[in-house]
């Protein structure tokens, strides 16, 4: 089993790996036995291309994508004695070696009556969605600074997680279309989450304003805005630049994140979500000016 997701100059695309699921899902409910190849880059403990017997294979199985170029052309010569099939694949030129090689083509396009796309078929688990907000900058806290080191042990977790991460920036600009261009806008995508995780103190107020839980990170060495921040929400999953760069800081990330994504962490963010809606410093700003007046 091959596709695009097999080449070391390839790639791995979502649709690519559901189109391949669709066909493992087919070959495991009648028994056929198979290998996959992938890129090393993508997955560096499985099989490799170029480790492949072409002599073990009776079939060589093509999914997914456009059929051109010199890597799909390469196949053909590797597994000549192979019966060679592509399916769920477009053909932009029949003509074209890639195309034509093959024994079989079993396309969603490329003739006057497309198919369905394989990555249709298989119904995947839903995994958490994660949103995360960085604070990079801050240069006010000086020798106090963290920022980079806790985003690089932070991202560095995240990225080993099964979930879905979304990169978010509370700046806002109406020029950028990949930003929000209002706070409303935002707030919108956060309420779409089942999990912020932040480093600034807007991601942290925002996702609990929201009813969103939000594992907090302050990257302010002995404790800064978001620690402060956290307590005025009595806001229990944050955690100390301390906790991150020293040690079992991915055991203390786990925990909180698993709290996070509980029933207590879902409803104890709803209940913080109901307490904003009165603010103690709009109450004393509007006593302060209505001393300043009657003075």
């Amino acid at each position: 089993m091959t596709g695009w997701f097999s080449f070391l100059h390839g790639e791995a695309t979502a649709g690519d790996v559901l189109a391949l699921q669709a066909v493992q899902d087919a070959l495991d409910a009648g028994g056929c036995p198979y290998d996959v190849a992938w890129s090393p880059v993508f997955r560096p403990d499985g099989l490799a291309l170029d480790d492949a017997d072409p002599a073990r294979y009776t079939h060589l199985i093509f999914v997914c994508g456009p059929l051109h170029g010199p890597q799909i052309a390469d196949l053909h010569k590797r597994f000549p004695d192979a019966r060679r099939i592509a399916v769920g694949v477009s053909v932009l030129d029949p003509g074209d070696p890639a195309a034509a090689g093959f024994d079989e083509v079993l396309a969603r396009d490329g003739h006057d009556l497309p198919q369905r796309d394989l990555a249709a078929v298989p119904d995947p688990p839903g995994v958490p969605v994660a949103g995360v907000v960085l604070a990079l900058g801050q240069g006010e806290y000086g020798d106090r600074r963290r920022h980079d080191q806790v985003a690089d042990r932070l991202t560095g977790w995240l990225g080993g997680l099964d979930c879905a991460r979304l990169p978010l920036d509370t700046r806002l600009d109406g020029r950028d279309w990949r930003l929000p261009a209002t706070a409303a806008q935002f707030s919108s995508i956060v309420r779409r989450l089942d999990v912020l995780v932040s480093t600034r103190l807007h991601g942290l107020v925002l996702g609990l304003r929201n009813g969103v839980p939000v594992l907090a990170v302050d990257p302010v060495a002995g404790g800064g805005k978001v620690t402060a921040q956290a307590k005025a929400w009595k806001w229990p999953a944050v955690l100390s630049a301390e906790d991150l760069l020293g040690p079992f800081a991915e055991e203390r990330l786990a925990r909180q994140l698993d709290w996070c994504l509980s029933a207590q962490g879902q409803f104890t963010a709803v209940q913080a979500s109901g307490s904003a809606t009165v603010n103690p410093l709009v109450d004393a700003l509007l006593r302060t000016l209505s001393k300043q007046s009657l003075g």
